[in-house]
């Protein structure tokens, strides 16, 4: 007979199943608006998808490095992406990830990028477990729910208002909390190198980096040093486009005009609420790590 431990690993699988095929009820119901030129979920007037901002940056980074900051349409002989692309508001290094994508054209590479994000659910499904299961059931599906469904009360949004809109708009929330998550347990594993060369490829929006150090120190306290140096490294090695010119100077002027002011959508909170859930799950872990409290042998 299943001991309790298989029984509770078995339920908590069973939940996860069933929240990624939830998803993929709203990957489905969000495929065609991956094809419309509308305002999308929160403005008034025609937009192209946030992966324009993507493809298109990527092609002018490879093509074209003076204008990869450069809003709306160049002449410079590059991808269209009617009625333009969006403006780019990450860091260079996302657009390495980005560029095997620009061998597609720009529908199908979208389509591909939110598949590919799509296979990750399952990973991210294991790295909860791995880092949470040994908080109990109810705790590990609260943070399960919140990773990989996030529902919501808005039906015309299918099933979830977060997922609808990262897949709608091609964004990488997905793979940037996969990569957040991975750095965790890379950490927890005592593999403290891999950490941070894994949390420096998701740099590319600092928010959610800034937002993960306080885990990402906890699970690297033992080499804390060569965790926080290997991601140095690795993110000024990944953003060296930064020092091209016009790259820099681009950043600079982007983070001092649009993107100081970019509101929070639907999709941030796909990262945001799960590193939040993880942080408030091993609260005491965290202050211990920061000298701040008892030092938790679970966490």
């Amino acid at each position: 007979m299943p001991n309790r431990a298989d029984s509770r690993k078995a339920i908590l699988f069973g939940i996860m199943a069933g929240l990624i095929l939830l998803n993929l009820v709203t990957f489905i119901a969000a495929f065609p608006e991956t094809q419309a030129i509308d305002s999308g979920c929160c403005g008034s007037r025609p937009l192209a998808k946030d992966f324009s901002a993507f493809y298109v940056g990527a092609w002018r980074l490879l093509n074209d490095q003076s204008n990869v900051y450069t809003p709306g349409n160049v002449n410079d002989g590059g991808p269209l992406t009617p009625p333009q692309p969006e403006g780019y508001k990450y860091l260079p290094s996302f657009l390495l990830l980005v560029a095997p994508f620009l061998a597609l054209g720009y529908q199908q590479a979208l389509t591909a990028f939110d598949v590919f994000q799509f296979l990750l659910l399952p990973l991210i499904a294991l790295l909860v477990y791995r880092l949470v299961g040994e908080k109990g059931l109810a705790v590990t599906a609260v943070v399960a729910v919140i990773a990989l469904l996030q529902p919501s009360p808005l039906p015309h949004w299918s099933l979830s208002a977060s997922y609808y809109w990262q897949w709608a708009e091609g964004q990488p929330k997905v793979l940037e909390t996969f990569l957040i998550l991975a750095s965790f347990y890379l950490g927890k594993t005592k593999r403290p190198l891999l950490s941070g060369a894994v949390l420096a490829l998701s740099v590319f929006d600092v928010r959610f980096a800034v937002l993960a150090l306080p885990l990402f120190v906890m699970y690297n306290r033992a080499s804390l040093r060569a965790a926080g140096l290997t991601f140095v490294a690795v993110s000024l090695l990944t953003n060296a486009a930064l020092l091209l010119p016009g790259v820099g100077s681009g950043f600079v002027m982007m983070v001092f005009s649009p993107g100081l002011s970019t509101p929070i959508y639907y999709y941030v909170l796909i990262p945001l609420l799960t590193i939040l859930s993880i942080t408030a799950v091993n609260v005491r872990g965290v202050l211990a790590a920061f000298g701040r409290g008892p030092r938790s042998p679970s966490s």
